[in-house]
């Protein structure tokens, strides 16, 4: 997924920091605003697409 974010935005990216966590947390922020949780939708995304596209 961070590759293709990368593709996706390149130079307009200053900073990406993935954080590994524990108990099937797995939630994905643009700025301060949440754009995707697991535990709220109750599943991964279905590909990388579906979290990019919300970025």
């Amino acid at each position: 997924m961070v590759a293709g974010i990368l593709d996706k935005f390149g130079n307009e990216i200053e900073t990406l920091t993935v954080l590994p966590s524990s108990g099937g947390v797995y939630n994905i922020w643009k700025d301060e605003a949440l754009v995707f949780s697991k535990k709220e939708l109750g599943r991964f995304p279905f590909s990388d697409d579906e979290v990019i596209d919300l970025l």
